[in-house]
């Protein structure tokens, strides 16, 4: 089975709960997207809403992948920069697929899923994305195309004592 992925979907109370869900799951399943484990839908939630409220105002948008039955499997946004001197690139945030489907694929159908629908962003020549050092997603990513382009030891601390390094990573679309 494979997901079906879909850009800029209408945002459904459906939706909205399936990625909030998928973010918790990923979450305490030890998925570096933004949180540590353990946490809740409740505390989730307000990141939900700022990337939401992000997608109204033109900022960010939205890639989901679902299954036959519309239950949300994996999802990314990509962010456009507000900077006038780096309007040619996006950012990439919160890339995850439920834990329940690890080693099928997934992440990489999302990954391509992504960079077919940015090469039809007008005027975007990169995709860049940052990752949390010690998790493994690097090597994932640098399979996908995406080339380390900066690392800042110790910048994301996970716990008293766990510092990790905040890899950046480029995808160029020319």
């Amino acid at each position: 089975m494979s997901l079906t992925f879909a850009l800029d979907p209408p945002i459904t109370p459906a939706l909205r709960d399936g990625i909030l869900r998928l973010w918790t799951d990923v979450t305490n399943a030890d998925g570096a997207v933004g949180f540590v484990p353990p946490v809740t839908a409740d505390e989730v939630r307000p990141e939900l809403v700022r990337h939401l409220v992000a997608m109204t105002e033109g900022r960010m948008r939205l890639v989901v992948g679902c299954e036959e039955d519309g239950t949300v499997a994996a999802t990314t946004f990509v962010a456009y920069n507000t900077h006038r001197l780096m309007k040619h690139w996006v950012w990439l945030y919160t890339v995850m697929v439920h834990p329940s489907h690890q080693g099928k694929g997934y992440g990489r159908d999302l990954m391509a899923a992504v960079e077919d629908a940015v090469r039809g962003f007008d005027g975007i020549e990169a995709i860049r994305l940052t990752c949390r050092g010690g998790t493994g997603v690097d090597r994932f990513y640098g399979s996908c195309g995406y080339k380390e382009v900066g690392r800042v030891p110790g910048a994301i601390r996970v716990a008293e004592g766990d510092d990790r390094d905040d890899i950046m990573m480029l995808l160029p679309l020319n």
